[in-house]
């Protein structure tokens, strides 16, 4: 009421206490969070650092069993300062939460390798300046596809199937930037002991703001890579409905035809709206997959799952080494070997709690 007087201070509700960046990077937070960070929460820093931004959805598709356990771990790593958010504007409704590492989670990871915070190359605006930049929407984009292959894996261990081996664009770009730089790497493991396969892949994420003369392009890039290295590694493009797949196909079979070593680029295409919106746990796993032999052949060809996609190119060798893309990696580039990044790659799953921790873990 215009007679009552508020004052300011009893509009002041009581917030749980946030170290501001400095604080964050002392010896003593440090010594707090030694106590505090779990395995799991460490693997989820390191996740952090290679892939810059993680939504609330996908951090539990990767780690968590539920959702109120990932919200309220979130909140504790975001007031100790070990990762910081954001929450984009959307046209309608809410975007969910938006994560990325923050200055304690920076410092967690450099001392763990016995490194100085700028050895990684971490600032925290740079972090932070995800979340204005062009390509946020393509970066998250790409980060759903791989983490929904890793909740299949979670939801559905009987299957056999794993995510062996995840890649971000800038550790791709990093190796092979000279020549191509893919939207991510991935490996692909499924089935059990002698029998099980694997399958490596560069992917090409398409959410629909590139010229498709643009997208077939690409495909000059990686017969470049593929000659350097004596590797054919599949390119596999995700688009987001078949209407725009259709049209892709024709300007990628277009290029391909034109390379001189096709058979050294394999390519397959799949779309977001083939999956059944229906499914508790929608992937890229499922039959999607079109190889590109296929239209060329001028049939439409059976899809396949990502499991299977191999026997589509009956001469794919399989991958050389189980946690690097090919064999010639070590020669990488004079701007990898200039990078400041130092880190190995997280494994895409967090690695079993340790007995003392199972407890907090679970939470």
């Amino acid at each position: 009421m215009i007679t009552t007087t508020t004052r300011q201070h009893s509009l002041r509700g009581h917030l749980p206490g946030r170290h501001t960046a400095r604080a964050a990077s002392s010896v003593e937070h440090q010594a707090v969070l030694a106590a505090r960070l779990t395995i799991r929460d460490k693997w989820l820093l390191a996740l952090l650092y290679e892939h810059r931004v993680l939504t609330t959805g996908q951090i539990q598709d990767a780690a968590f069993p539920s959702g109120r356990s990932v919200r309220q771990r979130l909140r504790e790593l975001y007031l100790w300062r070990a990762v910081s958010r954001f929450q984009p504007f959307q046209q309608l409704g809410s975007a969910p939460m938006h994560y990325v590492l923050g200055p304690a989670g920076a410092a967690v990871l450099a001392a763990e390798h016995g490194l100085e915070v700028k050895d990684l190359g971490y600032r925290h605006d740079r972090a932070m300046g995800i979340a204005h930049n062009q390509r946020l929407a393509h970066t998250v984009g790409v980060n759903d596809f791989f983490t929904s292959l890793i909740a299949r894996t979670r939801h559905a261990p009987s299957a056999g199937e794993a995510m062996a081996v995840w890649w971000s664009e800038s550790r791709c770009a990093r190796h092979f930037g000279d020549l191509v730089i893919p939207d991510g790497y991935g490996r692909w493991r499924a089935g059990h002991g002698k029998a099980a396969r694997e399958l490596e892949w560069f992917l090409e994420f398409d959410t629909g703001t590139e010229s498709l003369t643009k997208v077939g392009r690409k495909l000059i890039g990686y017969a470049r890579l593929a000659e350097s290295t004596g590797i054919a590694t599949p390119v596999l493009v995700w688009l987001p409905t078949t209407r725009r797949e259709a049209g892709a196909r024709a300007a990628l079979a277009r290029v391909h035809a034109d390379l001189d070593h096709p058979h050294a680029v394999p390519v397959a295409t799949a779309a977001a709206d083939l999956l059944a919106p229906t499914d508790s746990h929608p992937s890229p796993a499922e039959s999607v997959w079109l190889p590109l032999t296929s239209a060329r052949a001028g049939r439409a060809g059976p899809r396949y799952r990502l499991a299977d996609l191999a026997d589509a190119w009956p001469g794919l060798a399989p991958p050389a080494d189980p946690t690097l893309p090919h064999a010639g990696e070590n020669e990488v580039s004079d701007a990898a070997a200039a990078s400041p990044f130092r880190l190995p790659p997280p494994t895409p799953v967090p690695p079993p709690a340790a007995p003392n921790r199972v407890a907090r873990d679970v939470r």
